[in-house]
Order: structure tokens, then sequence, then C-alpha cells
């Protein structure tokens, strides 16, 4: 009887907690409904399937229940307090999106939430105490939102947890001791906040901490030794804040630190020798402080050390031979201290080495004549020092240098030739400020990547070479306070720089000195005596063409006045003007749409500027609205060549044929229409504008702007456009962020491939008598090649590529003057900027995902805009690289 009593018990009891699941499965499915309701989650549709646990982002326990939603990077926005009643969940991701408003406090009822991440939304208010109460959290992300405040102290019950980041937000106040308490922590990211005070010492207490990423915040005291006590620490960044005191000695108990970047604080004192305990370090910046001693040689027992900035300190002494043993240092930037001896040849050793800044410090010695087996070096910056002696002859061998700087020392003997063989040199020559002396080398000239050359204040004497010209990139020049004769050569960027460029040199005469080069160069005197007299005939000459053109286009004028009277007095012209030009010649290629369009509506739609849609290198487009209700995009061309108007067949031809050019990612034409002589190309309309427009017009909408995901996507879409054409044999002949329309889908869809066609400079077509392309896209070859190539459309894709990467402008006066987007990324390294200070920071700090993407992609970017043509991939091959960082 009792075990009859027993069973009957549990079966009630089983009963009674399956219908609460039931219910509480019920109640799920209806919380889900109502959060589509108000979110339009995309994948969800109409929410009618009830298999709600196969939502994409929906995932649910055994019992049915939901525990897991992720709808991360869905462009949402809306009142996400619904999620709270899904009593079950653990995981809630809903980063990525453009919620707003303050987080819910009824977050704080999800007892059961152990990852909670609501990065990058537009989150406002204080950080809700109530979340102190999800005792299970594990992970808590609430990075870059707009979050004011204290970090409450309600949250020091959360002793579970691992992860922990609240960087990129307006948070102030201190960082609370109980952190120190959290014993499983293992990352902590407060970066770009307003905190303030110091570090608590508790925070030694946590054992595991393994990251700690505090930079550009208002903390001060010391580093406090016991964070390094536990030895777990991998990642310290410290910069930009207003740390004093000197490094702890401590820090030699973390094997495992990789990385520590502690520049620009106000530290002191020497580094300790533990440093050499760190087997592990990779990365050590401490720039910008107020160190001194001597660079301690432990740093070399770091054998994976690939870059030590020092610069800016006040460390004296020498640099330790044992930096030789560095066979992975690829930066060593000491620049800014008061360190002397001679260049150590240990560093030749130095096999990885990129970039050797020593420049604005005391060394003295001479520069080593195997300073070019450092292959691989790019940035030689020795300036601003006491090196004597000559500039050795085998510099010629740095085959991949970008800039030497050499100016500021006491150098002597003259400009050695071979410079001229370092092809690459790009960034700029400086050999200014010595005791240089003799004539420049013309071998300088085949220096055509060069940007700025300075080689002012020494004793250099003759004439500045003719063969100058040949440096095709050149945009600032200095010749001033040397010994310089002879006219200054009528070079444009020469006679584009200052007067100050070539003052202090009593021989120099000519533009744009304003001096006259006088009885000097009597041949060139004479010749422009001839000169002057062909100029004086060819203005008579030109005065009579230009009268009796105006009599004969009065004549005309008066002969059409006529005619027109006669017409109106005929009655054959109503109000004596003429709306509708005769069309000469148009057709509609798609048949579904010959019905559809009216020519006549198409041709009136491009007279009136209200219709204008935008203003390329070589039309106008306008849009046209026909009465089926069918809209058209109407590109017309600017400057269309009589020979296109008088061969028509040859252009109704190209344009079927490339009508039937099957890519999605192209535009094809549907039609055309010839008038006078204009000529009108017939597209469908895209609704969505370009990609200029997405990137950079200041009335779109902060959130309308395309995540990362988003701009790959559309990368890789245009990327494959131009492979296809290049695949056909079809040179683009103005790749730019304009030309790349977006559809309904924002698919990008490259568009102006008839004018590839219609107009080929290869012919000598007079519309092409100007370079080929849009200012800032064009490559630099096309200057005096005059030829459009397909490596010069992967620069300019390349320039799209880092638009898209960067947000910035292809030309901006931000950049400087001459400088435009290519030459500000190549040249980041000269400003002390790293390649993620190149990147739009609104999507690079949104995850370590997107930002790993975003770098491999600047590295395409930066192929592809490479100023040799040689070097820059095939559109076929940039299309592998982006899909592989896609898929990865």
């Amino acid at each position: 009887m009792e075990f009859l009593c027993l069973l009957l018990y549990i079966l009630v009891a089983w009963c009674l907690s399956s219908s609460e699941l039931v219910g509480a499965e019920l109640q799920d499915q209806d919380i889900l409904h109502a959060i589509n309701q108000e979110l339009r989650v995309p994948g969800w549709g109409d929410g009618n399937n009830s298999d709600y646990c196969n939502w994409q982002g929906v995932s649910c326990g055994n019992n049915s229940m939901v525990e897991g939603l992720d709808l991360s990077h869905r462009n949402l926005r809306g009142n996400v307090t619904l999620m709270s009643e899904l009593k079950a969940l653990k995981r809630l991701d809903l980063s990525n999106n453009n919620f707003d408003g303050s987080i819910p406090t009824a977050f704080g009822n999800l007892s059961d939430l152990e990852v909670l991440d609501l990065t990058s939304n537009k989150f406002q208010g204080s950080i809700p105490p109530q979340l102190g109460g999800l005792t299970n959290l594990k992970s808590l992300n609430l990075s870059n939102n707009v979050l004011v405040g204290e970090i409450p102290m309600e949250l020091q019950g959360l002793e579970k947890l691992q992860d922990f980041q609240i960087s990129s937000n307006h948070l102030s106040g201190l960082i609370p001791s109980w952190v120190g308490n959290l014993t499983n922590l293992r990352l902590f990211t407060a970066y770009e906040n307003r905190l303030d005070g110091r570090i608590p010492d508790d925070l030694g207490l946590i054992s595991d901490l393994q990251i700690l990423n505090l930079h550009s915040n208002q903390l001060e005291g010391p580093i406090p030794a016991s964070i390094f006590v536990p030895g777990k620490l991998e990642v310290l960044v410290l910069t930009q804040n207003n740390f004093s005191g000197a490094l702890p000695k401590e820090i030699g108990n973390c094997k495992a630190l990789s990385s520590i970047r502690i520049g620009n604080n106000h530290l002191v004192g020497t580094i300790p020798k533990t440093i050499g305990n760190l087997s592990s370090l990779t990365y050590f910046e401490a720039d910008n402080n107020n160190l001194s001693g001597e660079v301690v040689s432990e740093f070399a027992q770091c054998s994976n050390l690939t870059l030590l900035n020092l610069a800016s300190n006040g460390f004296t002494g020498t640099i330790p031979q044992d930096f030789g043993q560095l066979m992975n240092l690829q930066e060593l930037i000491l620049s800014g201290n008061s360190l002397f001896g001679d260049i150590p040849t240990s560093i030749l050793s130095c096999k990885s080495l990129n970039k050797l800044d020593i420049s604005n410090n005391r060394f003295n010695g001479t520069i080593p004549n195997e300073i070019c087996n450092i292959s691989r070096l790019q940035y030689m910056l020795l300036d601003q020092n006491f090196i004597t002696g000559e500039i050795p002859h085998e510099i010629g061998n740095c085959a991949k240098l970008l800039e030497l700087q050499l100016g500021s020392n006491i150098l002597t003997g003259g400009i050695p030739p071979e410079i001229g063989r370092i092809r690459n040199l790009q960034i700029a020559l400086n050999l200014s400020f010595n005791h240089l002396h003799g004539p420049l080398p013309p071998e300088l000239g085949k220096l055509d990547k060069l940007v700025s050359l300075d080689v002012s204040n020494n004793r250099l004497s003759g004439n500045i070479p003719p063969e100058l010209k040949g440096m095709l990139s050149l945009i600032e020049v200095n010749f001033s306070n040397n010994l310089f004769g002879g006219p200054v050569p009528t070079f444009v960027p020469f006679q584009k720089s200052p007067s100050s460029s070539y003052l202090g040199n009593k021989g120099l005469c000519g533009e744009p000195l304003n001096s006259s080069c006088g009885d000097l160069y009597d041949d060139h005197k004479a010749y422009h005596h001839r000169v002057s007299y062909r100029i004086i005939l060819a203005v008579i000459g030109s005065g009579l063409a230009v009268f009796m053109s105006v009599t004969i286009v009065v004549l005309l004028f008066m002969i059409r006045e006529r005619q027109e009277k006669v017409a109106k007095d005929a009655g054959i012209v109503e109000d004596g003007t003429n709306d509708n030009p005769t069309i000469i010649a148009g057709t509609i290629f798609v048949d579904n749409l010959k019905q559809a369009v009216d020519l006549d509506v198409v041709v009136k739609a491009t007279l009136k500027d209200s219709n204008k849609l935008s203003s390329g290198t070589f039309s106008t487009v306008y849009k046209a609205i026909m009465p089926s209700g069918v809209v058209l995009s109407v590109r017309r061309l600017k400057s269309v060549d009589k020979t296109i108007i008088h061969h028509q067949n040859k252009m109704i031809r190209e344009l079927e044929r490339l009508s039937k050019v099957c890519h999605e990612n192209l535009v094809r034409p549907i039609g055309y229409v010839i008038y006078e002589d204009v000529a009108l190309l017939l597209h469908h309309y895209f609704p969505n504008g370009t990609l200029a427009q997405l990137l950079h017009e200041s009335t779109r909408k902060p959130e309308y702007q395309p995540d990362w995901p988003s701009r790959l996507s559309i990368a890789i879409g245009v990327a494959e456009g131009l492979a296809f054409l290049h695949h056909v044999a079809i040179i683009h002949l103005d790749i730019s962020s304009g030309n790349v329309l977006l559809d309904a889908n924002s698919k990008p869809v490259v568009a102006e491939i008839e004018i590839s066609k219609l107009l080929d400079p290869t012919k000598g077509t007079a519309s092409i008598s100007a370079v080929a392309g849009s200012f800032g896209y064009i490559p630099p070859e096309y200057a005096y090649t005059m030829q459009v190539t397909a490596p010069g459309n992967v620069y300019s894709y390349g320039v799209v590529l880092l638009e898209i990467l960067t947000t910035r402008l292809p030309v901006d006066e931000d950049f400087g003057e001459g400088v435009d987007l290519v030459k500000w990324v190549h040249s980041a390294p000269v400003r002390g900027e790293t390649p993620e200070q190149i990147l739009d920071a609104k999507l690079s700090t949104v995850s370590f995902g997107w930002r790993k993407e975003m770098l491999a992609a600047l590295k395409v970017a930066l192929l592809c805009t490479d100023n040799t043509p040689a070097k820059r991939p095939k559109m076929k091959n940039v299309v592998e690289m982006l899909r592989e960082i896609k898929e990865n």
C-alpha cells in the first residue's frame, strides 16, 4: 500500500512538472514572437514557424526552453526588455546593433545568465546596479557604448566573472578595489574612458589575470607591483595616462608576458634588469616618459622581441652590443634620448630589422659601410646626431629603403650617386644641415617614387641637374643655403615650390625666385627673343582669327533668327523655341522594357537639373521616370567623339555586346539615345545610391553606416566585378567609390563599363586628352604613360578598399598639402602610427575578429596601391585574398 501511494505521488509530481515545462515552452515561444514583433529580426520571418529552437540565433536546452539568444550584427533597434522574460537564458549576445536607451534593469532577473554581450550599441545612462544579481555571470562586455557614471559597487557580487570589458564609454570615477576580489577574472579592459585615481593594489589578488588594458584614461600613481606577483599576466596596456613612479622589478615574474605598452605617461627611473626574464616578450613600448639610465642589455635575452620603443625619454650610454642577438627584432626606436657612441655593428646582425630610428641623440662615429647588410631595412632615421665621415657608397645596396634621414649631422664629402639605385625610396631623402659638397648626382633623377628631397644647408655646388625631372612623384624640395648656380629647372615640382626652397644660393636664377638669369645664358636669352617674336606674330594671327570667327557667328545668328521668324510665321514653331531635340537614333535592348520606355521622356529628364543624381569624370547621371512607372538611370556622356556619333553601328554593336555581359556585380546597359552630339546610356535605377554616398555623406545617419562584414562583402563584390572585366579584356577608365552603385539589397555593382569601350584611349580618342580617372584614384604612372592598364585598375580599386577601411575621402585637406589617402596610409609609420590607428575606429574596436580581418584587408589594399605597377596583384588574386579573409 505504501509503495502504491509513493508511485501515485511520483506520477502526480511528474505530471505537474511536465505541465510546467509545457507552459514554459509555450511562454518562451510567445516571448520570441513578441520580440520579433518589436525588432523584426532578419531570418525569423513572420515567426509562424513553431520550431523556434531552430530560428537563427536561438538555442534551446533539453527541455526546449531558450538558453541562448544571439542577435549580434543584425542592424537591430528597439526595446530589448522583453528578453528578460526568457527565464532559462544563459547566453545573451546583442552586440553590434543600434540599440539605445538605458540597459534594462530587468536583465538583473536572469539568474542563470553566464554571458551578457552588449558591445557596440548606443546604450546610454549608467551601468544598472541590478546586474550585480547575476551571480552566475562569467562574461560581461559593455564596451563601445555611451555609458556614463561610475562602476557600480553592486557588481562586486559577480564572483564567477572571468571576462569584464567596459572599454570605449564615458565612465568616470575610480576602479573599485573589489575588482581585486574577482579571483576568477582573466580579462579586464576599461580603456578609452574617463577613469581617474590609482590602480587598486587589490588588483594583484586576481591570481588568474592575463590581460589588463586601461589605456587612454586619467589614471595616476605608480604601477602597482602586486599585479605582477601572481605571474599570470600576458598583456599589459597602460598608455596615455598619468602614471608615475618606476616600473616594478616584479614584472620579471610574468614569464608569459608578451606585450608591455606603457608609453605616454610620467614614469621615471630605470628599466629593471628582470625584464630579461620575459622570454615571451614581443612588444615593449615605453616612449614619451621620463625614464633614465642605460638601455639594459637584458633586453637581448628576450629572443622573441619584435618591437622595442624607448623614444623620448632620458636614456644615456650606448646601445648594448648584445642587441645583435635579437633575430626577430623588426623595429628599434630609440629617438629623442641622450645616447652616444658609435652605431654598433652588432645591430647589423638583426636580419629582420625593418626600422632603425636613433634620431635626435648624441651618436658620433661614422655610418658603417655594412649598414645595408640589414636587407629588410625600410626606415633608416639617423638625423640630429653628431655622425661624421662620408655617406658610404654602399648605401645604394639598401634596396628596400623607403625613408633615409641623415640631416643635422656632421657628414662630409659628396652625395653618393649610388643613392639613385634605391628605387623604392619614397617618403623622404633628407641630407640637410651637414657639410656635404660637390654637385648633385644626376642619378638622383632615377628616384621616381620620392616625395620629399631636402639637401639644404650644405656646400653643394653646380647646376640643379635636369635629370632630376625623372623624380616624377616629387612634392616638396629644398635646395636652400648652398652654392648652386644657373636657372631653376622648369620641372613642375620645382616651379611650385616656394622661393624659400632656393634662397641662399647666389648663383640661382629664374622662377620661382623672380630673378632674371641676365646675360649669363646668352643662348637661353636669344631663344627667348626668338620665341617673343613668334608670340607677337601668333597674337596678331589669333586676333584676326577671332575677328573672323565672331563675324561668322554673328552672320549665322542673323540667318538663324530670320529662319526662325519664317518658321514662326508659317506656324511650324508656336513659341519660337524648340524644347524637344530631335532624336537621331535610339533603342532598348531588353524586350520586356521596349513598351515601357519613352525615349522622348528620357531626353527631357536629362534637360532638368532637378533630375541630376551625380556627376563623374566622363558623364552626368540623371533619374528618369517613365509614364509607365519604370524608373531609369540615364548616363549622359560629357564629351563624346564625333566618331562615335558618326559611326553609330559600331557604338550599337558595343552596347549590345555589353548588354549581354552577365555578371551580378556589373551594370549592364539596357539601351541608348543619340540626339545632336549627345549620347545617353540607359540603365536600371539603383535606389541605394553609391558607395561614396554610403561612406562619406554627412547627411547619412550614423546608424546606417555599414558594419565591417557588410563592407567586406561590398569590397569582394567590386573586386569580383573588376576581375570579370579583366577576364573579358575590358579595362575600366574610372574606378571610384562614386562609380560603385548599390542595389536594393546593398549588393555592389560597378558602373561606367561602356565608357571603357566607347572612349578607348588606346585608339587616340579625343575625349581622353587628359588622364583617365577621378582625382585621388589615378595611379601615379598614368601621369607619364597616358595609358589605362589593368595594374592601374588594381591601384584605383586599392584606393576604394582604403576608403572602405578608413571611411576617409581619397583627397582630404587633413592629410596635408599634396598628400592623398594612399600617401597618408603608406606614410603612417613616419607619423608613428600603427596600422590599427589607420582603420576606422568605430569598426576596428568592435571586436578582435573584426580588427584582425580589417588588418588583413589593409595588407591587400597596400599591395594594390604599390607605386610599382608590376608589384600589384591581379584582380583575380585580390578576390582570392579577400575571400580567404572572409572565410577564415
